[in-house]
């Protein structure tokens, strides 16, 4: 894989600002955004201010729009809106789908017949000839491995064989829902991009707490908005389990020496490349999730695993908490819960404002903005580090519960504030499921156990704890 400049965007393609970019004023007339992915401030120029009005959208029409809506698109500040003009079709494509010993019937019956191709792994599966059977009825073919060689050399193997220049991985677990595929497509008529995924959502029907809690809460599902994904935003990664790319951004594909988390590298790998990737809530793809108590749980700490050996190859890309040093101060003294806590954060956060606001001199009220800014830094440092506290580094906060009763003030005040935080953020996830509050809080808190579990267990085979370690905002 190397690194490629951006293609000019088509004519017609119109981007619209993410709906959390805030527009403040300039004291010259001018405006800044701030928004993207990761986070910044970037001040409009004149001529992006002439394009982009007093709207929130810029249509591709002349070099000036193109350029504007280019450095919007890669900074995060806006996403394509559809019809997305120019993109390839379905003939361009070829479906991988590795699979051991899982009926891919329901699966296979979503696809379109206009694919370019079909190639379907079987790893190892004790059924060669019924999977071959179901295939080739599909009009697909088989590669088949005698011996498992796990999902990303299955997949690496269905990439090999494919000859279009589009290759859309799904996993054998998946049904893809109606009108999947083209909201995918469309984002390829940026020539920059190398992978877009869809959202993955619950396959219905959802029965038992476990399954309505993965209904709304699910780690492969990344929201309801349409995002660029870069590490340390709001987006970092996208699953394998419905994932499309151009064959050759990825090169070979996964790496065939990881056996969890081999998904997020190889984003993170493009990213570093200097490829731009998308997610696409728009196109669902259903996943039939775990949902038997210790099968579920067995997962997310097998999920947790995977940090150490990201940590190791991609530095300071998937830290436990990206926390600026007076931020850090500010946590730090409220953790303390001593009677000057709440002054010390105060004056720390006050003077964090004042230095911001000179950086924020060509604002209309530099200083009101440094004051919000540096308040929402803080609160999101605060659920950051309340965050970490039960999910990363839980079995450190485990070991000072006996010991103190602020460690246990902490730790109960995180968990149900965090737990129910979360369970509000998500409660309209899933339209037809309504977890209550309760059992959300607790699955949620077993999810962060078991992530945690796996987390330390991998950072202690792996004899690296980069994953555990906080980092500063710009730095690995």
């Amino acid at each position: 894989m190397g690194a490629t400049r951006p293609g000019p965007l088509p004519d017609g393609m119109r981007v619209v600002l993410d709906r959390r970019v805030r527009r403040l004023a300039g004291r010259d007339g001018g405006s800044a955004l701030l928004g993207g992915a990761p986070p910044k401030l970037v001040h409009l120029t004149p001529r992006a201010q002439a394009v982009l009005g007093d709207g929130d959208a810029v249509t591709v029409a002349d070099p000036t729009s193109r350029a504007l809506a280019r450095t919007l698109l890669d900074s995060g500040f806006a996403h394509p809106a559809h019809p997305i003009p120019g993109g390839p079709g379905r003939s361009e494509v070829t479906v991988v789908v590795p699979v051991k010993d899982r009926p891919l019937d329901r699966l296979l019956a979503t696809l379109p017949a206009d694919l370019g191709g079909l190639v379907v792994v079987d790893d190892g599966g004790s059924d060669p000839e019924g999977l071959a059977a179901t295939v080739k009825a599909a009009h697909g073919h088989v590669i088949r491995h005698e011996t498992p060689r796990g999902p990303a050399a299955a997949r690496n193997a269905g990439l090999a064989a494919a000859t279009t220049p589009l290759v859309m991985f799904l996993d054998s677990d998946v049904v893809p829902q109606e009108g999947w595929l083209d909201p995918l497509l469309a984002h390829l008529a940026d020539p920059a991009v190398a992978l877009v995924a869809p959202r993955i959502v619950a396959l219905h029907p959802v029965r038992g707490p476990i399954a309505r809690y993965e209904a709304v809460r699910s780690s492969l599902d990344l929201g309801l908005d349409p995002a660029l994904i870069v590490p340390r935003s709001r987006v970092a990664y996208v699953p394998s389990a419905a994932m499309l790319v151009r064959r050759d951004a990825v090169g070979a594909g996964f790496d065939e020496d990881m056996h969890v988390a081999e998904d997020v590298d190889l984003v993170l790998r493009l990213h570093a490349d200097g490829r731009r990737l998308r997610y696409e809530p728009a196109a669902r793809v259903a996943h039939d999730h775990r949902t038997s108590p210790r099968a579920w749980w067995l997962r997310k700490a097998y999920y947790g695993t995977g940090a150490a050996p990201l940590a190791r190859r991609h530095r300071g890309a998937v830290p436990p908490m990206v926390l600026s040093p007076w931020t850090a101060a500010a946590c730090a003294a409220l953790l303390a819960q001593r009677r000057w806590s709440v002054p010390v954060a105060a004056a720390v956060t006050a003077v964090a404002a004042e230095r911001l606001s000179r950086k924020l001199s060509r604002l209309e009220r530099p200083r009101a903005s440094a004051a919000r800014l540096a308040g929402l830094g803080l609160s999101g440092a605060g659920l950051q580090v309340g965050n970490a506290l039960l999910r990363h580094h839980w079995p450190l906060a485990a070991v000072l519960l006996p010991f103190s009763r602020r460690a246990r003030r902490a730790v109960l005040l995180a968990a149900v504030a965090e737990g129910l935080g979360d369970w509000w953020t998500h409660r309209r996830h899933d339209p037809a499921v309504r977890p209550d509050p309760v059992t959300h809080l607790v699955a949620h808190r077993l999810d962060d156990l078991a992530y945690g579990a796996g987390l330390w267990w991998g950072a202690w085979k792996a004899r690296d704890t980069a994953a555990l370690r906080p980092v500063s905002p710009g730095r690995k």
